[in-house]
C-alpha cells in the first residue's frame, strides 16, 4: 500500500478498521473484538463495594455476588441479546429497577437494591436466590 492510500484509509475511522481487517486477513491474523457486555475493572470494582457495603452478611454477599456474576459479570449496562434482561442482575424487563430510582440505567446502587429487594421478595434471601440458580441456571 502507499502511503496516499494509508493516508486516505486512516482518515475515516470505518475505512481504517476494515483497512486493519483486510490487512490482517491477507496475513492470516485473526482479529478479536473484547465482549460488549465486559465491564471495566474499575466499575465492576466500585459495584461490588457498593454492594459489599449494602450486604454486610458475607454469605449473602458471597451469593448475590455469585449472581451478578453470572448473570452481568458486575456490568451495569450488560444486556441479554436474547431476552433483553439489563443490568447487574438482569432484570426483564429493566425498565422495572425504575422502582428502586429513576437512575437505574447506569447506577449500581440502584440495580442492587432493586436486586437484593427482588431476591430477598421471591427467594427469601440472595442465598436462597443462588440456590435456585444453582439447580436451575436463572433465578
Amino acid at each position: 500500500m502507499s502511503v496516499s492510500v494509508i493516508r486516505r484509509i486512516v482518515a475515516s475511522p470505518k475505512k481504517a478498521l476494515a483497512g486493519v481487517a483486510v490487512a490482517a486477513a491477507t496475513t492470516g491474523m485473526v482479529l478479536a473484538a473484547a465482549p460488549a457486555q465486559a465491564a471495566t475493572p474499575t466499575a465492576a470494582s466500585s459495584a461490588k463495594s457498593i454492594a459489599h457495603k449494602m450486604i454486610p452478611d458475607a454469605a449473602q454477599f458471597n451469593a448475590f455476588s455469585k449472581i451478578v456474576e453470572h448473570e452481568s459479570g458486575w456490568n451495569v449496562s450488560a444486556t441479554n441479546s436474547s431476552s433483553g434482561a439489563y443490568g447487574l442482575v438482569q432484570a426483564l424487563p429493566g425498565s422495572k429497577m425504575a422502582t428502586a430510582g429513576s437512575d437505574w440505567k447506569t447506577n449500581p446502587k440502584t440495580q442492587i437494591k432493586w436486586g437484593l429487594d427482588y431476591m430477598n421478595s421471591r427467594y427469601g434471601s440472595p442465598a436462597g436466590a443462588w440456590n435456585f440458580w444453582q439447580a436451575n441456571g436463572w433465578y
